[in-house]
């Protein structure tokens, strides 16, 4: 396990520059506004659960890697990084996610906040990563907590992993072509909420990160067919994955979704 990244740049590469995206990318760069209002994205604020603190506003960094090409699909390596959370963290423990975190008062705006926490996360060095587009808040219902999702290309991958174990206990590249195999897509639903999921790597990717993913691959023109018409158990599928999610492990805390 990987900590000795080196130092951030706070304040430097903070500018949207979506002239600079991937030709595989455009698409996805002019609809990104338009993916705040995609049904995957409005519900699922009725997930989320955490209700600590007073309000604040954070972000996330969607950030996608793949080599410029001439088709507008994208190209066979293509991914985007997620981690997964600590089971140990107080909120959203064990979930999928998207590097980010609080936005800090000494941040300069929301894109320089989702590469701080990206840093601090996964030791990625923001000087690697183009940011091209930056989505309205999303606002979560259950916490009032407004997430800023700030969509980038990481034109220069390097080495990136596990910085902070007390936040992220693993590091990944979801490749783009697993995501949209069908195969791996789903509906999950409990307590009257459902929503889209992607099995990767064993994990459930669910919630706001799965929506977000959802939203964008069907504004990108990417999206091929696929089930929405069965809702598996959010519980039940939760148990057959290696998130170690503690809220849906406590039978306690188990209530069954009807269908």
């Amino acid at each position: 396990m990987r900590t000795d990244f080196g130092p951030d740049q706070p304040g430097a590469n903070t500018k949207l520059n979506p002239g600079q995206a991937p030709r595989w990318m455009r698409r996805l760069v002019s609809e990104v506004s338009a993916a705040h209002s995609h049904p995957d994205v409005r519900g699922v604020d009725a997930c989320m659960t955490n209700r600590e603190g007073p309000d604040r506003s954070a972000a996330v960094l969607i950030l996608f890697s793949g080599a410029d090409h001439f088709a507008a699909n994208p190209p066979g390596n293509a991914a985007v990084l997620l981690t997964h959370r600590s089971p140990s963290m107080r909120s959203h423990s064990g979930q999928i996610a998207f590097p980010g975190g609080r936005v800090d008062s000494t941040d300069l705006n929301p894109v320089d906040a989702a590469l701080r926490e990206a840093w601090e996360e996964t030791g990625l060095d923001r000087s690697t990563v183009t940011p091209v587009a930056e989505m309205e808040p999303v606002h979560i219902r259950a916490s009032g907590y407004p997430v800023h999702p700030v969509l980038g290309h990481w034109h220069t991958p390097g080495d990136v992993g596990v910085a902070s174990p007390a936040e992220a206990d693993d590091v990944f590249p979801a490749y783009v072509s697993d995501l949209l195999d069908p195969r791996n897509r789903l509906m999950v639903g409990w307590a009257g909420w459902k929503g889209p999921a992607f099995t990767i790597n064993d994990y459930l990717v669910w919630g706001f990160t799965a929506g977000l993913l959802s939203a964008m691959l069907h504004q990108a023109g990417w999206e091929r067919p696929w089930d929405r018409g069965t809702t598996l158990d959010l519980q039940d599928t939760l148990a057959k994955s290696r998130n170690n999610e503690p809220r849906y492990s406590d039978p306690g805390n188990r209530v069954r979704f009807l269908r």
